[in-house]
């Protein structure tokens, strides 16, 4: 992925995220709490720790269950984040002021529901990026100006692919029914990590030594060694094997191969990306519905006003079909995958509906300067889009 809507603008270079303080980011949410309520929404700041790292610290320290615990929105550990959780039958003077290893519960307000996925706007984010050109700001000025009047490409990016980078093709091999191909790619390739240990566990796998691979791989790789553990047993039982990786990462693995066609469906209509094809399922920015684009004419002008933009696919077993050329197009990648939508249902509960996403998003409350060679910027972007996807525009290092 190393084409950019701003070619024709030079990067900045430079680094990010080498301190917490580097990456902020702070929920948007879609509504303030009311005062009164059975829930509580907390407004926490986290450092260094997931969303779900951060649920499972607080409910511990409130005395309540992980699964009574709402979220907006899912952070990584990545920098500071300020995000909103809720939780149930806890007072508001009991949960605020509190400091739990990594999490500050900065305030605790009464609301009437349980907070859910996807209830905010968007995101607004700070970022220093070190060690850049001298003109910097001028550049990153003209790349935001470019991403405003164009749109943010709406990639997924390399954050969704795992700590070695490949958890999309973990999740093909699933779709293919490629059990043994599965176990290979999560044990992974001893060139993607760093821990000599883990390593030589990689290397103990390759070479048919499970009991060995077992006894070396460190303890935080917990699906590794669950599917280790039953290989020692029974070698030749891929399929038995991986079942024993959780329902749940068996899902983000599928997600993150629907995310990666979903980039590349990106990367082919990045130079269009502001542009509708007849047979488009446009996407209105106002609430997310989406709609066949029949008369490009009469589109031309919502497009340009930001209004609408053209739709890539999260394949699945109930995906909305465009039409046209747009079709022909992505019916072809999944032939080239040796995939059908059918292929997305793989029995026991474990299936992907699939839906449509933006190809692009709209960049908001921008914000530059530089000190020396530190750039500070600040943008927003709609929920479910990176920051990354702006910051490899800027600085063109990634």
């Amino acid at each position: 992925m190393s084409v950019y809507l701003s070619s024709d603008l030079p990067g900045t270079g430079g680094s990010i995220k080498e301190s917490p303080e580097d990456f902020v980011v702070t929920e948007i949410p879609s509504y303030q709490p009311s005062g009164s309520g059975e829930h509580i929404y907390l407004t926490i700041e986290k450092r260094g720790i997931t969303t779900l790292e951060a649920i499972r610290r607080i409910a511990k320290e409130l005395n309540v269950p992980e699964r009574d615990i709402g979220y907006a929105g899912m952070k990584d550990s990545v920098g500071i984040t300020r995000q909103t959780l809720s939780v149930q039958r806890v007072k508001p003077e009991d949960a605020a002021g509190r400091d739990v290893d990594g999490v500050r519960i900065i305030a605790a307000v009464r609301h009437g529901n349980k907070l859910k996925l996807g209830h905010l706007k968007g995101n607004r984010f700070e970022i220093v990026v070190r060690d850049v050109s001298a003109d910097a700001a001028e550049i990153a000025s003209a790349v935001m100006d470019t991403l405003k009047k164009r749109g943010v490409p709406n990639w997924f990016g390399y954050q969704r692919y795992g700590a070695q980078g490949n958890s999309h093709l973990i999740g093909a091999a699933l779709l293919r029914r490629d059990w043994k191909g599965a176990v290979d790619v999560l044990i992974g390739s001893p060139e993607a990590v760093r821990d000599e240990q883990w390593k030589n566990a990689i290397v103990s796998y390759t070479q048919g030594d499970f009991s060995q691979a077992l006894l070396q791989m460190p303890r935080h790789c917990r699906s590794e060694r669950d599917v280790l553990q039953r290989l020692t047993s029974r070698p030749d039982s891929w399929e038995k094997a991986f079942a024993a990786v959780h329902p749940r990462l068996r899902k983000l693995y599928l997600s993150a191969y629907q995310a990666s066609l979903f980039d590349r469906v990106v990367e082919l209509r990045l130079n269009g990306l502001d542009r509708l094809l007849p047979g488009d399922l446009a996407w209105k920015h106002v609430n997310g519905a989406c709609f066949l684009v029949e008369d490009i004419a009469a589109e031309i002008v919502r497009a340009a006003d930001f209004e609408i933009s053209a739709t890539g696919p999260m394949f699945g077993t109930k995906m909305k079909l465009p039409a046209g050329e747009v079709r022909i197009m992505e019916e072809q990648l999944l032939e080239e995958e040796g995939l059908s939508p059918q292929a997305f249902d793989l029995g026991g509960g474990l299936r992907v509906e699939g839906e449509r996403r933006p190809l692009r998003v709209p960049l908001g409350e921008t914000l530059c300067s530089q000190a020396g060679s530190n750039l500070h910027l600040q943008f927003t972007l709609p929920r479910g889009s990176y920051a990354t996807s702006v910051m490899r525009e800027i600085t063109k290092s990634f």
